[in-house]
């Protein structure tokens, strides 16, 4: 089966454009799989599959669920290739995986990561302070974030064009503060040599390979502004602050067909789990300060 396996990954690399992190995925996923199913794997049927998914029961459900998902991939490559007539994948009902709630900060938190922002280094606290209020500000995935060009913001148009997943744009209005920290930032910059062209190829600058700050950079500077600014850095990433933009969207009276169009969300249903966060926290409220919700 390991020329099966090769020749799956080659396929997923090629076609699929799947990154080096996806094929290691796949790969772990896959090898256990097949080690439980023996040299007639590629003639397995479904309760031989049941037979594996049961050996899975001290994982998540979420766990289980991206295993079998690699598993139906490989089947589906195996009945595309012609090395059987079915997919035995199709009988296998995929684990429920409960939704979680997206975590985010409160308003006060945000300013408190915004202070510790300033406080530091002069070469990082105006490009810090920039990622931070165009994350909050916004709602943009940290992608979306670290390829915006240069010339993406102009005072004159407060909507700007963000590419998301799947190559699809959409329109994100971007506030006057975070325009502003944004002009500070690359005013901040002193690039050299060929640091110029890249300082005007991109928003956030960066001397690096791609010449534009990475996914990993900004989490770094986030969480050095949340260790300045007293919050625990743990719980701070370029993800948290575009849950809390969109929880405190909602707080305060936002309608969620917009916030779906303002995140970039394909299904409206993937925007809704930000009214359970709401839900949770008015029955908190109601449990703590009620005066008989504990009699």
């Amino acid at each position: 089966m390991s020329h099966h396996l090769e020749a799956f990954l080659e396929m997923m690399a090629a076609e699929r454009g799947a990154s080096p992190n996806t094929l290691l995925a796949y790969r772990a996923d896959l090898v256990d799989a097949l080690g439980f199913l023996g040299p007639d794997a590629a003639r397995a049927d479904a309760e031989d599959l049941r037979a594996w998914l049961a050996t899975l029961g001290g994982f998540s459900a979420r766990t289980q669920a991206r295993r079998l998902s690699s598993l139906r991939q490989f089947y589906r490559f195996l009945a595309r290739e012609g090395l059987r007539t079915d997919d035995p994948t199709e009988l296998l009902d995929s684990p429920k995986a409960p939704a979680s709630l997206p975590k985010a900060m409160s308003e006060e938190d945000v300013s408190r990561l915004l202070e510790g922002a300033s406080r530091l280094p002069v070469n990082q606290a105006a490009i810090a302070t920039a990622a931070i209020e165009l994350l909050y500000a916004s709602g943009l995935r940290v992608t979306e974030l670290v390829t915006l060009p240069a010339g993406t913001l102009h005072a004159a148009e407060p909507l700007v064009t963000v590419r998301g997943k799947g190559a699809k744009e959409r329109l994100v209005p971007i506030s006057r503060r975070a325009r502003e920290a944004a002009q500070a930032a690359q005013e901040s910059l002193t690039p050299r040599g060929k640091g110029r062209a890249t300082a005007r190829k991109w928003l956030l600058p960066s001397r690096g390979a791609n010449g534009h700050l990475t996914r990993q950079g900004v989490g770094l500077l986030l969480k050095q502004a949340a260790l300045a600014g007293g919050l625990d850095p743990a719980k701070v990433s370029p993800h948290v602050l575009r849950h809390s933009f969109a929880t405190h969207l909602l707080s305060r009276g936002a309608d969620l067909r917009a916030l779906q169009m303002l995140l970039g969300h394909a299904d409206i249903a993937t925007t809704q789990i930000y009214t359970r966060v709401l839900e949770e926290r008015l029955r908190a409220v109601v449990e703590e300060h009620h005066p008989l919700a504990r009699a």
